[in-house]
């Protein structure tokens, strides 16, 4: 569109500088204002023919000397040498406008009027070559500025990338050093609790006497702890590992081993258990894991129930304890909770955190399923 309204407008200016301009050897015809219409519409197709637009509109102006109308000053010819130089073609552009400038010096000296010297006839074509090269110099000063400016941007692009790819590998050193410390002492110190576990276990049954619930559920949990803390690592050794497998599937186990420490807790899932998204699964594991340790410690003699329950776009987990919370108390949340918060907020759903009118507390996390995978 540009193109087009630069085109009609040179056209239009054409057609009037014909009509104000002092008579020629020829006086103005139709095909004079053809010639002229024709010259500044082809730049039309400026863009992608440039060289073979700059030729037309040389023919047209050498047509329109040569038949000795009024002088017109040639700004089609100077659009199409800006457009070729432009676009890269500098070489062909000089060597088409050199040719056009010496046919249109013959053509006006051809067709000159009879007190107009040949002097007069070259000093014009002087001033028209001039207007060329002009022409031809801000093309290639505008098009070396273009080419300087996305030479900077490329630039800019390059030390953005770089710089993403630095913070990545020192973000990927820093998750290595953590696994090697979290490997040298966490996994050292629980596996020690694990195997002393174990053996206090061995021997009491080897003595025939009953092996207290407390230790078994000692030897069990830190078994679980180790596993985990061992897929911990993992993911901190590669993020685009499973970080632990734990989900929704294994809250029984979870159950099994928080009733041997000496919390009664029961669970009950409604709807139609489905697949759900890695992190969702995960999520739900984890905030039933953080709750029930909530009541262990804060709840004092307690009971709690676990309560799952997979809605059409949504999984729903619940923990409810009958504990020594109460409306009137202030609650401050602590780590476990904000953790909790956190992991819900990430995927876009809601927590639910405090007391209950009947006494204890109550977890509720929404936990949306996206529309494709409640659908399978």
């Amino acid at each position: 569109m540009p193109d087009v309204a630069l085109a009609v407008g040179l056209a239009a200016f054409a057609a009037f500088g014909a009509l104000i301009a002092p008579a020629g050897s020829r006086d103005l015809d139709p095909l004079a204002f053809v010639l002229l219409a024709a010259g500044a519409l082809v730049l039309v197709a400026r863009r992608p023919l440039p060289i073979a637009v700059l030729i037309a509109s040389i023919l047209c102006v050498y047509a329109y000397n040569l038949r000795g109308y009024p002088d017109v000053a040639p700004l089609a010819i100077f659009v199409g040498i800006y457009t070729a130089v432009r676009a890269g073609r500098r070489r062909l552009a000089i060597g088409v406008a050199g040719l056009g400038l010496v046919a249109m010096t013959f053509a006006a000296n051809h067709s000159r009027l009879a007190d107009e010297s040949t002097r007069e006839v070259i000093q014009a074509s002087a001033l028209l070559a001039g207007w060329l090269v002009a022409s031809g110099v801000l093309a290639e000063v505008v098009r070396n500025r273009q080419a300087y400016i996305e030479q900077v941007e490329r630039r800019a692009e390059e030390a953005e990338r770089t710089r993403d790819e630095v913070a990545l590998r020192r973000a990927g050193e820093e998750r290595l050093r953590i696994a090697r410390e979290l490997h040298d002492s966490l996994t050292h110190s629980i596996s020690i609790i694990k195997v002393q576990a174990g053996v206090a276990v061995h021997l009491a049954r080897k003595r025939g006497e009953p092996v207290p619930d407390a230790l078994v559920a000692i030897q069990e949990t830190s078994a679980e702890a180790v596993r985990e803390l061992r897929a911990t690592l993992d993911v901190l050794r590669d993020p685009t590992a499973d970080a632990s497998g734990n989900g929704v599937d294994r809250l029984p186990d979870l159950l099994d081993r928080t009733r041997l420490a000496g919390l009664p807790v029961e669970l009950s899932v409604t709807g139609q258990p489905r697949p759900l998204p890695v992190d969702v699964n995960q999520a739900a594991y984890r905030i039933v894991q953080e709750a029930l340790t909530n009541v262990a410690r804060h709840a004092g003699p307690a009971s709690a129930e676990v309560t799952v329950e997979y809605d059409a776009h949504s999984l729903v987990i619940q923990v409810d304890d009958d504990g020594r919370a109460h409306l009137d108390e202030t609650h401050v949340p602590g780590v476990g909770l904000i953790g909790m918060r956190e992991r819900v907020t990430a995927l876009g759903g809601t927590l639910r955190a405090e007391p209950r009118t009947s006494g204890g507390f109550t977890v509720r996390a929404d936990l949306p399923v996206p529309a494709k995978v409640a659908a399978e």
